[in-house]
């Protein structure tokens, strides 16, 4: 609980008095015994420990099963400057049983390069005694130092495996980095000056959030603008067209500051704009998260195939999926679609560029998705005869239907194929055990900054992989029942 909760090892102290508190009231007699259990910091860092080790074993055990593995890679600098690159692993077995875990979390004191991380990569592996012909995929961020054609960490996995492994730069990445295509530095610039100039001053910010208080409104302030935040752009955005009349009063009345924009029509069609098309990266951002590869990949074909509608509807002047242009049309102000034409276009072209490694696997996607409607002369030839077979089979089929294409029920439908599939099986499992992206990593992250912060800096390696175990285990759990019987009992040395 301490160590998923995030809290310091000297938290165990605080529990125990609790504890102690507690069982005077409910159970006085039993006083003694709570005393006598152990809960100083080295007894939690230790037990903490043996809980990381116990889930890390239960991986390896469930390791020497998977017919098929890939892995995630990301890294980040903690609050000491120290790069963490953190690994995740996905393996399928023989019963299309899908484990997804950490495997790792190295520190890189010295240099990032794509060698030292391949480095690592193979000592995890090695680790876990996994084999490398098993290996079928890797999703990476996207950095020079993993995607280097020649000497990336992508490249270097290439030429260690005998086939060719599925490379995939993180798609919600990727849609991230689709999105800032969407300069309109003119009115970014503004609404970063007005939320500063309220949110920076106490004075201000009091005053406002008084105001709006004053006048009943729906909102108590304004959001701060986080560049690296996938979502704050949109979410800024939004509240800031729905207040922009109250910041309008207050920036005129108490704000001190002029800002002639928020009186300017053509500047607030473009802000409305804005905050339409942020909305709806922003709802395709989300559902990217926690996907199966082929899923995601469906869900950024529908954004692109919106764009196309869009671009057709704009021009109309048909806002019927742009509610905060429709708002403005609708009270006077003049819409030009022709002018934001020009910006969904350039977001169709980044869409079309960056997601050029997925498009590579599109008919891989497409097949294990929906198997009994893929075109058999699509398929590789060592497929076509088994997909044939597998598309005539009735039972089969119904099975399929009542999946509905349900990630969770998906493993169900796959393994009632027969054995007469092996190369259709072999196929479900590479694909299943693929990071659509390294959303799992950012995760992790978060945890590892909200526990290595700059009041537990001096938090070891270690200790730290150890907590970022137990915390972010999902699939695994440890067996604390096994790990007690281990365990010689320990009485406190509590005067108490």
């Amino acid at each position: 609980m301490i160590a998923k909760a995030g809290k310091p090892f000297t938290e165990g102290e605080f529990i125990k008095k609790c504890m102690l508190q507690a069982a005077s009231i409910v159970c006085p007699e039993k006083k003694g015994q709570f005393n006598n259990i152990s809960l100083s910091a080295n007894t939690v860092a230790e037990r903490i420990s043996d809980l990381s080790s116990d889930i890390y074993d239960q991986l390896c055990d469930k390791a020497k099963l998977f017919c098929a593995y890939s892995v995630a890679l990301d890294e980040s600098t903690d609050i000491t400057d120290t790069a963490q690159l953190a690994m995740y692993v996905c393996g399928v077995d023989d019963k299309f049983e899908v484990t997804e875990e950490l495997l790792t979390v190295k520190p890189m004191h010295g240099q990032t390069t794509a060698q030292e991380i391949f480095q690592q990569l193979c000592d995890a592996i090695a680790d876990i005694g996994l084999p490398w012909k098993r290996f079928v995929g890797i999703t990476t961020d996207g950095a020079p130092s993993m995607t280097g054609r020649k000497n990336g960490l992508v490249a270097l996995v290439q030429r260690k495996l005998e086939e060719e492994a599925i490379a995939l730069h993180c798609i919600i990445h990727q849609q991230a980095l689709c999105s800032k295509c969407l300069k309109f530095d003119n009115v970014m610039s503004v609404v970063v000056k007005c939320i500063n100039h309220i949110r920076s001053r106490g004075l201000k910010h009091r005053q406002f959030r008084a105001f709006l208080e004053e006048i009943e409104s729906e909102y108590e302030d304004v959001l701060y603008f986080t560049v690296v935040r996938w979502l704050s752009r949109g979410n800024v955005l939004k509240r800031f067209f729905e207040l922009r009349t109250e910041l309008k009063v207050f920036m005129l009345e108490k704000g001190g500051m002029a800002v002639p924009e928020l009186s300017d029509p053509k500047w607030l069609m473009d802000l409305a704009f804005l905050v339409d098309i942020t909305q709806e990266l922003n709802a395709l951002n989300k559902k990217l998260q926690g996907q199966l590869v082929s899923a995601a990949y469906d869900n950024v074909k529908a954004f692109s195939t919106k764009l196309v509608l869009w671009k057709a509807q704009l021009p109309q002047k048909n806002l019927c999926h742009f509610p905060a242009c429709k708002a403005l049309m609708d009270k006077g102000t003049a819409f030009s679609g022709e002018k934001y034409v020009d910006a969904i276009v350039k977001l169709q072209e980044e869409f079309d560029q960056r997601f050029a490694d997925f498009k590579t696997h599109r008919a891989t996607f497409q097949m294990f998705a929906d198997p009994f409607s893929f075109d058999a002369e699509n398929a590789p030839g060592v497929l076509q005869m088994e997909l044939i077979d597998l598309q005539c089979n009735s039972e089969l089929k119904a099975k399929f239907r009542e999946v509905n294409g349900k990630a969770d029920k998906l493993g169900q439908f796959m393994r009632e194929l027969p054995p007469s599939f092996p190369e259709l099986s072999r196929m479900f499992k590479r694909t299943m055990c693929l990071f659509g992206s390294t959303y799992m990593c950012e995760q992790l992250f978060s945890t590892m900054n909200f526990n290595k912060s700059k009041y537990r800096s001096r938090l070891t390696d270690e200790h730290l992989q150890a907590i970022l175990r137990v915390s972010t285990a999902s699939s695994l759990k440890p067996n604390v029942a096994q790990l007690c019987e281990r365990k010689r009992c320990q009485v406190s040395t509590s005067k108490e």
